[in-house]
């Protein structure tokens, strides 16, 4: 008797058993059968509520659903992502997120998420380039110069940021870690209003993306004294990068990444993926990527595995230079 009821028990637990795995693979065959939000950390009109809206609409014609693009802000864009790591893992929110990801393990001292554990990896979207630049009248026309100038004058120096966590700030980090200067930085609530005192003259340096600032640099309103990618810009080709101007490997930009919660099917990963990639290969979305100065990925790159690669490379090379500095968000 036992051992019958240990046999039917074990014959009950393989059906059920079954029964879920069919059920998941089913789900999966029928994804997406309703609307699926794009989870934006940040608010509307921002660079990277750009991007999701610009990739949401292509998306969802190759899902066969509409993608909502919805806003969730706050703490540096981690509400937003721990909203979306504690979702059901179907595939009905997607994040997007950019270079934050990799940051916040070291910005944040009690995370609500992990990076590396909590997601499964959909690829990386875009890489918007950042500039070094100078106020107009600042005295130093050159890179080189500018190292001269900063050595000499380093305690009359300031440079801009766009607060706390910003890659804005990030970037000037790294700029004075590689230079082993400290400059006197200035917090301001975001890149827009750091700039305008940049061309007022009220502030020396800053990092900017190349979204806003490539117009004032073509009409001469700052001094450029160098790209933060590995290579020079087609939207910029007479600007020299940092890395060739002497700091080797220096590489910074704005990329962004989508994400949905850890445990999602792999053919719904699969169906995300392929969304995302003719999104990107969309003529329109390239041709407005480009009048943006945003560059486009490589293909191995819009892959999980690219994407899942390239954020524990970049938490590995910001945790030290954020941990040296001391800046730790709130």
């Amino acid at each position: 008797m036992k051992l019958r009821t240990s046999i039917l028990a074990s014959i009950g637990a393989l059906l059920a058993s079954s029964l879920l795995i069919n059920g998941a693979a089913l789900a999966a065959d029928a994804y997406p059968n309703k609307p699926i939000t794009l989870v934006v950390p940040f608010a509307a009109g921002g660079p990277t509520d750009a991007v999701a809206r610009l990739v949401a609409i292509p998306m969802g014609k190759n899902l066969g659903q509409t993608v909502i693009v919805e806003n969730t802000v706050g703490a540096g864009g981690t509400i937003a992502a721990t909203r979306v790591a504690r979702s059901p893992a179907d595939g009905y929110m997607v994040l997007i997120h950019h270079m934050g990801m990799a940051t916040a393990p070291a910005l944040y001292k009690k995370l609500p998420f992990d990076p590396m554990t909590d997601f499964e990896y959909i690829g990386q979207v875009v890489d918007v380039p950042m500039v070094l630049l100078g106020r107009k009248n600042f005295p130093p026309n050159n890179f080189k110069e500018l190292e001269a100038y900063i050595k000499a004058n380093k305690e009359k120096v300031t440079l801009a940021n766009a607060g706390p966590g910003a890659v804005s700030q990030l970037c000037g980090l790294l700029f004075m870690s590689r230079e082993g200067v400290e400059l006197t930085t200035v917090p301001y609530k975001g890149t827009g209003p750091a700039l305008t005192d940049l061309l007022g003259g009220q502030v020396d340096l800053l990092c900017d993306q190349t979204t806003q600032t490539v117009p004032y640099i073509k009409d001469g309103l700052v001094k450029t004294y160098g790209v933060t990618t590995p290579k020079r810009l087609s939207a910029l080709p007479n600007i020299p990068t940092l890395d060739e101007q002497g700091l080797k490997g220096f590489d910074v930009k704005v990329w962004h990444g989508m994400y949905v919660s850890k445990g999602t099917p792999p053919a719904v990963l699969s169906k995300i993926n392929k969304a995302l990639n003719a999104a990107l290969n969309d003529p329109e979305v390239k041709a407005r990527l480009a009048e943006s100065n945003i560059e486009m990925v490589p293909a191995s790159k819009a892959t999980p595995a690219g994407l899942k690669s390239h954020l524990e490379a970049e938490i590995n090379k910001w945790g030290p230079v954020i941990r040296k500095a001391g800046a730790y968000a709130d």
